[in-house]
């Protein structure tokens, strides 16, 4: 049976050593007061109803799934999810950083960020269940006019109600522009809204007494394409104006898609059939008022597979601890065993240390992304709000994309590290690979994600907002640049920084005269990318390490261990990750032709 504990001193070193989020936050009036003590407190318990509550529900859910009632359309979760969902909303965890106006905590953005990543390395299927939430209470919180907050918001901030997104249909996929579904005005300011919706996670369950769900739809004299589409709020049982609940609304679950993983989590087919809901945000303006949704479950994807490859990557290394297989090629290591431990293999290292790597990275990059939400949101200095808007809005695609990849790479190679066992159900490993996969695919594929990075986040602005990151790099590189210890660190960022203002020039010129170059770049650019900025936090994490370790030794004291971890960590980042980034520049300057040039070979 798999195994998971919290990582909690790595958090604790990325939140207090590497951001000093106590001082960021005190620039928060909201925040001011949240010190390292409460933080640390707060996740030392979210870590426990992670690990203790939710993780041994992973597999038997897996196993499990979902039951559709055809008859009466209900869904019923797997055994154990609906009693684990109570004992998280009686704990007040799904508050924790809604605003108090509506019965939230209001801690920021970034402690929660922290407890969802042990969510979904503890159970993704299940945690998708509140996590979509969230994003729905982001939506209404932003667009929703002052009834729907007060009717709504108390009850998705206590987690007595949880919220989906109904964006995608049969015949459209991320084409959002594509979509069909109608919604008739009616006389009392209600609408009527008709049509289908797929791959509608958490769609339908018995976990909670209702369910909010945010539906785009066309209104009968919309403009066609994007700029046509609306937002409605659409519960499940029609809610009255006290909030109580009255007779079960037309939307309902048509079918349970049958997936590769998170088995645990009802994907569903959705039909309405003359629902009643009610506009958020203005006509023909809903998928803007979508995006606040859409872009919160961006950053939640890619902190699903970084707990993914958290939690993959602890079981591998206590596998190969334990598993005794082959002798060393440099000599007997376990003299009393008839092998040695497979740990002492070099390509198990190797697959070891991927994922390890692609996890601290990956928590480095995500809580610095919901850093910059906390300031965005709260910072009182209107040009402060405004940086922070928008470093979030250029990473949020790598975040999505780069974390997602680097999981199914992570746990692909976890897997790997138990050999046949690996594709074992009873071991768990199989289980992360099959539960990464889709977050590779859904809130917009990775493609999507790179060609929203590369054609908008960096061309469409001639590259300011990712100049602005590389001042970031710049400043690190010239204060450790004389520093012969960080040498290793900031010299091969400084190259790809440069490699990359040089490459992203050549692809903007090429792409003046054909957009298909864009295309092709894509992908292999938001890796480049990826890598600059995962590169800039292991150099920073570097830099904290010697410095601790060159304490330790001038004070004749023992180094502690996590330092030197770090440290190896990182120069195993810089000589055996970051690299790929040369044969990516390379795919990058083949261009467009040659993958568009091929007419015979696909005919």
């Amino acid at each position: 049976m798999p195994v998971y504990n919290p990582p909690l001193r790595d958090m604790q070193f990325v939140l207090h050593e590497l951001f000093n989020v106590s001082a960021e936050l005190k620039a928060l009036p909201q925040h001011a007061d949240t010190d390292a003590d409460t933080i640390n407190a707060v996740l030392e318990e979210g870590g426990k109803f992670a690990a203790e509550v939710v993780f041994p529900l992973n597999i038997s859910g897996d196993t499990q799934g979902c039951t559709l009632n055809r008859d009466t359309h209900d869904v019923t979760a797997p055994d154990g999810f609906k009693a684990a969902y109570a004992q998280y909303v009686a704990g007040g965890w799904p508050s924790l950083s809604c605003d108090p106006e509506f019965g939230g905590q209001g801690l920021p953005f970034v402690v929660n960020q922290c407890f969802y990543e042990m969510l979904n390395s503890a159970n993704q299927a299940w945690t998708m269940y509140p996590g979509l939430s969230h994003g729905a209470y982001e939506a209404l919180h932003a667009h929703g006019t002052p009834e729907q907050k007060a009717l709504y918001l108390p009850k998705l901030t206590s987690g007595e109600w949880t919220g989906t997104m109904c964006l995608t249909e049969p015949h459209c996929g991320t084409d959002l522009g594509l979509l069909r579904s109608k919604a008739e005005p009616q006389a009392d300011g209600t609408y009527r809204i008709t049509g289908q919706k797929i791959f509608i996670s958490a769609g339908e369950h018995d976990m909670a007494p209702n369910i909010v769900h945010l539906v785009l739809a066309r209104l009968p004299d919309a403009p066609p394409g994007s700029k046509g589409i609306s937002l409605f709020l659409v519960p499940k049982f029609k809610v009255a104006a006290d909030g109580s609940i009255g007779e079960r609304n037309g939307i309902y679950c048509g079918g349970i898609e049958h997936k590769m993983g998170i088995h645990g989590n009802a994907t569903c087919q959705m039909v309405l059939d003359e629902a009643v809901g009610t506009m958020v945000g203005q006509p023909n303006k809903g998928l803007a008022a979508m995006f606040v949704m859409m872009n919160a479950a961006r950053l939640g994807v890619g902190n699903q597979s970084l707990g993914l490859t958290e939690v993959a990557y602890q079981n591998a290394l206590a596998y190969a601890k334990d598993r005794v297989q082959m002798r060393s090629l440099t000599g007997v290591k376990a003299p009393g065993k008839p092998a040695d431990p497979i740990i002492v293999h070099p390509d198990v290292r190797r697959m070891l240390m991927t994922a390890k790597a692609y996890a601290e990275g990956g928590r480095a990059l995500a809580c610095y992304c919901a850093l910059l939400l906390d300031k965005e949101i709260n910072h009182p200095d209107e040009a402060v709000r405004a940086e922070a808007a928008e470093m979030v809005a250029l990473l949020t695609p790598i975040v999505k994309a780069f974390t997602t990849d680097n999981a199914w790479q992570a746990t692909t190679e976890c897997q790997q590290v138990f050999g046949g066992h690996g594709y074992i159900k009873e071991w768990g490993m199989e289980q992360f690979v099959r539960d990464a996969r889709i977050n590779m695919i859904y809130e917009g594929t990775n493609t999507i994600q790179s060609l929203d990075l590369l054609g908008r986040k960096v061309l469409g602005n001639q590259g300011a907002s990712l100049k602005k990151f590389g001042k970031l790099v710049e400043q690190l590189v010239k204060a450790e640049m004389a520093n012969e210890a960080m040498g290793e660190f900031v010299k091969p960022l400084a190259d790809l920084g440069q490699k990359l203002t040089q490459l992203t020039g050549e692809v903007g010129m090429k792409a003046m005269s054909n957009a298909d170059e864009v295309g092709a770049a894509a992908v292999d650019y938001l890796r480049v990318v990826g890598h600059l900025v995962m590169g800039y936090f292991w150099a920073r994490s570097a830099q904290i390490a010697l410095k601790k370790l060159a304490e330790a030794e001038e004070a004749a004291q023992r180094p502690d261990p996590f330092y030197q971890a770090k440290l190896q960590t990182a120069r195993f980042y810089f000589n055996r990750l970051m690299p790929e980034t040369s044969s990516l520049m390379r795919r990058i300057r083949a261009g467009s032709e040659v993958l568009m040039d091929t007419d015979a070979a696909l005919a």
